[in-house]
């Protein structure tokens, strides 16, 4: 039996729908998984509860629409579901609210469009999108990317790069206007893109008409990079853009960097803990080029920041005549995801030219931070100098004093602070290898070494880097030094 509690609930559900795209959200069955083949426009119900940050989309995008001339930027992971509510359901939203709304949908391809066009088809064919709206979908609409509602409200979807003619839109989605790593790699694709974009698609928007883009970052050039500010770094907010435009930008990684995170999570945590265990995150953080663009947000040049691989030259063998020390950034710990130990094995020949002849790596805890010490320094040999860095506090010093008298007793190494950023620490060494002043010695090491060398600073790893940093100062340095020294013993 419906009694008047159940009535008076369910207008307050439909005024919530009507009002708000987080209240529609909650109100309609967000498609999930389909049920078929890719033609389906039958799809499970989404098996998750609405998010933190699907709200946060959802906000974004009734703002985008809303706002006279709107610009939105979402940037988010892979796996987040940003395209369920910010292509799919929010333009049905604003299409059934608003009676002649026009919507383009826009992605790297056409079937994508089309995928879209299918998911939003299902959420107007539901009984309580007709029940809310009073409308349904047009008889004569059969194509998936271009079909209208009985209200008069349009939607077309397409590929950036095939062109979008004919209809003009109150509201544009670009979504994923990149397929993947080889296109966005592609100079000539990422200039045919932006120039659909400026040609073709602004040209369709109505004045007063909104946009919004909604992607992972794949280039520090990609569609979104070539409109940020050349300095943007990772914030979120309304930011003046090089197009002259407003843009309200909501930049949310897939593990939290910043203070200003526009969710509120400390630093270190990870989007959708309900959804994603932090072990999920695991494997991508290790892909330092791909974690730092799709899953963080801020691509880094291929060719490298503050070292470009190309300024590198590979050779065979260590050469001889050299004068050989090692670096060494230290972290006691086993977590995958968290920094590791490494040693960066430098020398400097007469004539002043640098070569990285070895690097060892590894995720241990403290005991192992001692045995890799240990036996590296045994593989080097006595003529190795070494340095490992000191913690602040007595308990850094003591830590480091520890070392020097257990693993490394009878080797010529040193302990002492680190000063300043990483950032300007490796200023220096990253002078000598833009002049092309550094060799390293083919090695298995090389990839990941290179990965981390062209990434850095916004890379997830530092730590060959800071090792290689640090031999490179005791290679300038004078020998005397502040910090822990321990004479070699004679053996």
């Amino acid at each position: 039996m419906i009694t008047k509690k159940d009535v008076a609930r369910e207008l307050l559900r439909r005024r919530a729908a009507r009002s708000s795209l987080i209240g529609y959200a909650k109100f309609i069955d967000v498609p999930g998984a389909p049920v078929g083949d890719d033609d389906t426009e039958t799809f499970l119900p989404a098996e998750t509860e609405l998010a933190q940050h699907h709200e946060l989309i959802l906000s974004a995008t009734q703002r985008c629409i809303e706002r006279h001339s709107g610009r939105t930027m979402l940037f988010l992971p892979p796996g987040s579901a940003k395209s369920t509510y910010a292509t799919v359901v929010s333009p049905t939203w604003v299409m059934g609210a608003r009676p002649g709304f026009k919507t383009i949908a826009v992605s790297y391809g056409t079937d994508l469009a089309r995928k879209f066009g299918r998911r939003m088809r299902s959420i107007v064919r539901q009984p309580a999108f007709q029940k809310l709206f009073d409308t349904t979908l047009s008889a004569d609409s059969s194509a998936a990317h271009e079909w209208a509602l009985s209200n008069g409200s349009e939607f077309m979807g397409g590929g950036i790069l095939s062109g979008v003619t004919g209809n003009r839109a109150d509201f544009i989605a670009i979504d994923d206007p990149i397929k993947g790593r080889q296109d966005a790699d592609s100079e000539t694709v990422r200039k045919s893109t932006k120039n659909a974009y400026d040609e073709d698609i602004l040209t369709r928007l109505k004045p007063g008409g909104s946009l919004m883009i909604t992607q992972t970052r794949w280039h520090q050039d990609d569609l979104v990079g070539s409109i940020l500010p050349e300095k943007w770094a990772g914030e979120s907010g309304m930011i003046k853009c090089r197009d002259g435009n407003n843009w309200e930008v909501i930049c949310v990684p897939a593990k939290c960097d910043r203070t200003d995170d526009p969710l509120g999570r400390s630093i270190g945590d990870y989007i959708w803990p309900e959804w994603f265990t932090d072990d999920h995150w695991a494997p991508f953080e290790k892909m330092q080029r791909t974690w730092s663009a799709l899953y963080q947000q801020r691509p880094v040049p291929y060719g490298g920041g503050m070292f470009k691989r190309s300024d590198f030259r590979v050779i065979q063998a260590e050469p001889a005549g050299y004068r050989w020390v090692r670096g060494w950034d230290l972290a006691a710990t086993e977590d995958p995801s968290a920094a590791r130990t490494a040693g960066v094995k430098m020398g400097i020949c007469p004539d002043n030219r640098l070569c990285i002849a070895h690097v060892v790596k590894d995720q241990v805890n403290a005991a192992g931070v001692e045995r890799l010490l240990g036996s590296t320094a045994a593989a080097d040999g006595q003529d190795v100098r070494g340095s490992i860095p000191q913690d602040p506090g007595s308990a850094g010093k003591s830590w480091a004093l520890h070392l020097l008298k257990s693993s490394l007793m009878g080797y010529s190494y040193t302990a002492s602070p680190e000063t300043g950023d990483k950032e300007t620490r490796a200023m220096p060494l990253a002078a000598q290898v833009e002049a092309g002043n550094v060799d390293i010695v083919a090695g298995d090491w090389n990839s990941d070494f290179l990965d981390e060398a062209s990434t850095f600073p916004m890379g997830k790893f530092k730590d060959q880097i800071d090792a290689a940093t640090r031999a490179f100062d005791l290679l300038v340095a004078p020998r005397a030094s502040a910090g822990i020294f321990l004479r070699k013993k004679n053996r």
